[in-house]
């Protein structure tokens, strides 16, 4: 079909179950949601019966909401599952009923509840999927002539091609025919329409950014969704970039704005015309003032921002491997040094006191790291940019006032998974300049030791976690730690010393009690090495600091290490002595 005619009524009079509608009120009673419920089966079974819902629908006959939506339901299902079984009229029947709900929004003083709007959306997918390619070709041309710049049709339109999205192409579809589609439509959208959606998609945005700013987001994450297929020359031009750049100085705009530009610039393409993209972007963004991280108190569109710098990082990193492998030597350095020039920026975000901000550029941070690891040879630059990092992982790795250590929730969980990701880090950095690490992490630790009694417990738990943490960064072959390299075997017996003789074991709070029996257990090796430490150990793990502990989670965490800790080193513990003291500190758990 060419075009879609909105003939004013059709022949089948929409008589439905008015008691059974009742029931699809949330507050009826069960009677009423049994008959609702089999009233649906049987619009959904019938050959034609469906089809006063589409006159339903088409002639706005019913106010209720939820009627509304029942009625997309019947229709959802209609082309989801039978759509190849209806007659031609009843296919143009359904086309005709969308376009003639979709005229009643136009003229419409308000929008219908975003749950219809969402279901509607669906159903124009549903329909648009099964009728692109074969039957209704202008799909896009009806809609956006209907349209035209009506607020409560582009909504509808935006939504519909999000819901496309989510049909052909968001989708991990492993069954092959529904791949064949949705590749031929994808196919057949590019070669037919896809040019003037992007223009449609330029007047929404030019039009409503600053009359409909929720329309303007809308459109955004449209753009963003469909720029990872379609031709990026499209999309990544002066006037296109231009205008969502200016969308970053709105303030209702700019999070989509920022998302949107990370879609692009995540666009797979030729590493040259990457790092131009990139360029160009970091310049602009630059010279707007954005790389003021400091100055910015939204932390919500810092959040955005670090997640789209960490997109250009890694963009230029990527571009770098590939013309590195390529051989092209002159335009790598180039890039190399694109990448080099954003690490300021990276620090700021990384060492930025909200942890969704550092978290949304540890991805770059990590593959920075990795291509340092490659070069032959660092400059100044470059380790200073590693100690840097080191100090921002450090600083970062530490808890905050507000950690419920008693009631974790939500959080708090958070905040461990954060750690995680730091760790990772810790262990890159590792691998790029363990002497610089190691180094780092004595000078902290050493200088929190000397003075725990006055230190905060932030401060003391994290300088006996990153000792822990040194012994997966630094591995050595069946946690022999304490013999091999020189400078290490040195390093870490020197604060393992330090550890278990400074008194620090006896910290009143539970992270740092855990930390050190978590670190003594995970360095028993060291114990082997100097055995005279043994019984000062084995009294805090039987005393008020260990198995006495008055936290149930410290006691039953130290029960299980203290049976690790005895099964190393049970050659080393004279029996008669060791049982004696194990049984008078354990004998009024009986």
């Amino acid at each position: 079909i060419n075009t879609i005619s909105l003939r004013p009524s059709f022949s089948v009079a929409a008589v439905m179950d008015e008691q059974a509608l009742l029931g699809l009120n949330p507050n009826a009673d069960a009677r009423y949601r049994q008959r609702a419920m089999a009233y649906f089966e049987q619009l959904k079974e019938s050959q034609d019966a469906w089809e006063v819902c589409a006159e339903a629908l088409a002639k706005g006959i019913y106010n209720d909401d939820h009627v509304k939506f029942f009625c997309f339901q019947v229709l959802e299902h209609q082309i989801k599952y039978r759509h190849a079984g209806l007659s031609a009229v009843q296919q143009q029947l359904i086309r005709e009923t969308l376009m003639k709900w979709l005229q009643c929004q136009l003229m419409n003083s308000q929008p219908e509840k975003p749950f219809i709007r969402n279901k509607a959306a669906q159903v124009f997918a549903l329909t648009f999927v099964m009728e692109y390619v074969t039957l209704w070709p202008k799909f896009f041309f009806d809609i956006l002539s209907l349209v035209g710049l009506n607020p409560h049709g582009v909504d509808i339109y935006l939504r519909t091609l999000m819901a496309i999205d989510a049909e052909v192409v968001d989708r991990d579809i492993l069954h092959s025919p529904e791949t064949r589609r949705n590749t031929l439509i994808k196919d057949t959208m590019r070669e037919q329409c896809i040019p003037n959606l992007v223009e449609s998609w330029f007047q929404i945005l030019q039009a409503y950014q600053q009359s409909h700013p929720e329309l303007t987001c809308q459109c955004l994450e449209v753009v963003g969704a469909y720029v990872s297929w379609i031709d990026l020359n499209l999309i990544a031009n002066d006037r296109f970039v231009n205008l969502l750049l200016s969308h970053m100085s709105v303030e209702e705009l700019r999070e989509e704005a920022c998302d949107c530009l990370f879609e692009i610039v995540n666009k797979g393409m030729d590493p040259v015309d990457k790092t131009k993209l990139v360029e160009s972007l970091c310049q602009v963004l630059q010279s707007a003032g954005f790389f003021n991280v400091e100055q910015e108190e939204d932390v919500d569109f810092l959040a955005k921002f670090s997640r789209l710098v960490n997109g250009m990082g890694q963009s230029l990193v990527l571009s770098w491997t590939k013309l590195v492998k390529a051989g092209n030597v002159k335009v790598a350095a180039d890039t190399l040094q694109a990448v080099e020039a954003k690490v300021p920026l990276l620090l700021q975000l990384l060492v930025h006191e909200d942890d969704d901000i550092s978290a949304n550029i540890v991805g770059f941070c990590y593959d920075y790291l990795h291509v340092l690891k490659q070069l032959p040879q660092l400059t100044d630059q470059q380790k200073a940019n590693i100690e840097a990092i080191m100090l921002a992982v450090m600083k970062k790795l530490t808890y905050d006032d507000e950690y419920n250590f008693e009631n974790e929730g939500e959080d708090e969980a958070m905040f461990v998974e954060y750690r995680k990701q730091l760790k990772m880090l810790l262990d890159r950095l590792a691998q790029v300049s363990p002497e610089l690490l190691l180094e780092a992490v004595r000078r902290v630790f050493t200088n929190t030791m000397q003075n725990w009694q006055t230190a905060l417990f932030m401060e003391v738990e994290v300088a006996i976690r990153l000792l822990y943490m040194l012994g997966e960064a630094l591995p050595a072959s069946h946690g022999a730690h304490f013999s091999g390299d020189t400078a290490k075997t040195s390093a870490l017996q020197d604060m393992m010393r330090t550890l278990v003789s400074c008194g620090v074991s006896g910290y009143q709070h539970t992270s740092v009690s855990l930390e050190f029996f978590e670190t003594v257990v995970r360095y028993d090796k060291f114990f082997i090495v100097e055995p005279q430490h043994i019984p000062n150990v084995l009294m805090a793990f039987l005393d008020q600091r260990g198995l006495r502990h008055s936290s149930p989670k410290v006691r039953s965490r130290v029960a299980y290490l203290f049976s690790r800790f005895v099964k190393t080193l049970q050659r080393n513990l004279a029996p008669i002595w060791f049982a004696d003291l194990v049984f008078n500190h354990l004998e009024h758990f009986y």
